[in-house]
């Protein structure tokens, strides 16, 4: 991609009324914009890292043998009253009356959804177990919105639901989802704590929420430097004994074993192999995709920017050429260019006639993890600098030969490494 066809707006100042290094950096960057309070489109750059956190995901649910599928964000609310959620969540429940006078809302989750959908299809045992997942768009009516897309009215979530026979099977599914979200908090660059939760209004025995702490977050857990021990922070004591610290966080995910509370409220039932009725086991397992974003943010981040880890990062390389009236560095930026995008790195190209300064800002700003800058006093002594955007001054620039096939060959070590 070349900059100077992109729609990439980046702005110098922070906007005023932003308090999370997050969103000042969103929309710094480019990634996002806010339409009113607590509503935002993704730009491009934004909208490619949500494609690619949203890939991970897809990819571990799908290693796990979890089914995708798309669910009505429009819901009638008489399937909410089934289970009594449209009293439990009306402080949230986005609600109007349709053209015929039919009472509806916009799905601020979807548990009573898929249990009727799993009502139609789902008759005897032998097509259990099943877990089904979205990635879709929800809807709350959040009085307090905060820190951008960390709590928002309208944000992405990924939400997988399973349907077993018994509580053995709950178990193994509820298992290989905990074992998932670790690889996928991994994979997006995090170091998320699974922390022992109270199930609230999702109902259920068992649940966990995922943690990760930053300078910015709405819970908060305590942990044991010594042993590692975690406790949820519920009311700001701090646990007894030595060694305990507190650490605010953003919750990424939560889970819950919810049992029947769903099957048996809405009729989800099955014949077993006695030819009994019973109501299915489920289990339910949330991310919030949208707000992972703004965690990997907060945590991967300089004073220039962001720093953005390789599997999620909207580009793989950036080119940079210092003065693109030089017609030798413009030359080199599309050779490198070629070769690099062959190779199936996604390349940006900064062609812009902009200052050193603004380029070298910009390109800090968006992070790309990594960078081939051109300018004339390496090119004087046939060289190239390349560095990743976690380089350090200290660290220094790669000087490379400014062949095309010496460029490839480092370009590729860094990526690997």
């Amino acid at each position: 991609m070349f900059w100077s066809k992109y729609f990439l707006p980046t702005l110098k100042e922070v906007p005023t009324g932003t308090e999370a290094i997050s969103h000042q950096l969103s929309l710094r960057a480019g990634l996002v914009h806010m339409l009113t309070s607590g509503v935002y489109s993704y730009l491009p750059l934004g909208y490619k890292v949500l494609a690619r956190v949203e890939n991970i995901i897809r990819q571990e649910m799908n290693a796990i043998g979890c089914h995708e599928l798309l669910m009505p964000a429009l819901h009638p609310i008489e399937i909410w009253k089934k289970t009594g959620r449209d009293v439990t969540l009306k402080e949230i429940m986005i609600t109007f009356d349709n053209k015929k006078g039919q009472r509806m809302c916009l799905g601020p989750t979807h548990e009573e959804i898929i249990t009727d959908l799993a009502k139609h299809f789902i008759k005897s045992y032998r097509q259990l177990p099943v877990t089904l997942y979205q990635i879709q768009t929800k809807f709350r009516d959040e009085i307090r919105t905060r820190f951008g897309i960390v709590r928002a009215c309208e944000f992405i979530m990924k939400d997988a639901y399973s349907f077993d026979r018994n509580m053995d099977g709950l178990k193994k599914n509820y298992d290989l989802q905990r074992q998932a979200y670790i690889k996928i908090f991994s994979r997006c660059g995090l170091n998320a704590y699974e922390v022992s939760a109270d199930s609230g209004a999702m109902g259920g025995s068992v649940s966990h929420e995922y943690l990760v702490p930053t300078p910015i977050g709405e819970d908060a857990f305590w942990i044991n430097m010594k042993d590692g021990k975690i406790i949820k922070d519920e009311e700001g004591k701090a646990p007894q004994g030595d060694h305990w610290e507190r650490k605010v966080a953003i919750e990424l995910g939560h889970v819950f074993q919810l049992g029947t509370k769903y099957s048996e409220s809405l009729g989800a039932l099955y014949l077993d192999e006695d030819g009994v009725q019973k109501p299915m086991i489920m289990g339910c397992y949330g991310i919030g995709v949208s707000r992972l974003i703004a965690a990997i943010i907060e945590v991967n981040n300089d004073a220039g920017g962001i720093m953005w880890p390789k599997e999620v990062a909207p580009f793989d390389v950036e080119i940079l050429p210092v003065q693109i009236s030089d017609g030798e560095s413009m030359r080199l930026a599309a050779e490198y260019y070629k070769e690099l995008t062959a190779l199936g790195l996604d390349v940006l190209l900064d062609d812009r006639d902009e200052s050193a300064g603004r380029k070298f800002n910009d390109a800090d700003l968006i992070g790309i993890p990594l960078r081939i800058t051109i300018g004339k006093r390496a090119l004087a002594n046939n060289q190239v600098e390349i560095k990743t955007r976690r380089m350090t001054k200290e660290q220094g620039i790669l000087a490379v030969d400014k062949n095309k096939d010496n460029v490839k060959e480092e370009i590729l070590k860094l990526w690997k490494s």
